[in-house]
């Protein structure tokens, strides 16, 4: 029998806008940081842990994420925290 001792998942996110949105690149900016730190709350409230491993805005107004967190709530992180 196996059981997981600890783990996490390590992710890459983009968050961007539709390009059709008729919004300044700007705007579509602020909108990125807004919905990332929507997500990032959301993450808080549901009580998962999470570590922001690296943040780039890059110059079409998009925001890339690469973020290590819980799986679930039973699974321990071990080590990947420290």
């Amino acid at each position: 029998m196996k059981r997981v001792k600890a783990g996490c998942i390590l992710q890459t996110l983009v968050f961007l806008q539709k390009d059709d949105c008729g919004l300044s690149p700007q705007r579509q900016l602020e909108c990125n940081r807004e919905e990332l730190e929507k997500y990032k709350r959301d993450l808080d409230r549901h009580n998962t842990r999470y570590q922001i491993v690296d943040t780039a805005e890059l110059p079409d107004s998009s925001i890339v994420v690469r973020i290590r967190k819980q799986l679930n709530e039973r699974t321990d992180t071990g080590e990947y925290f420290n």
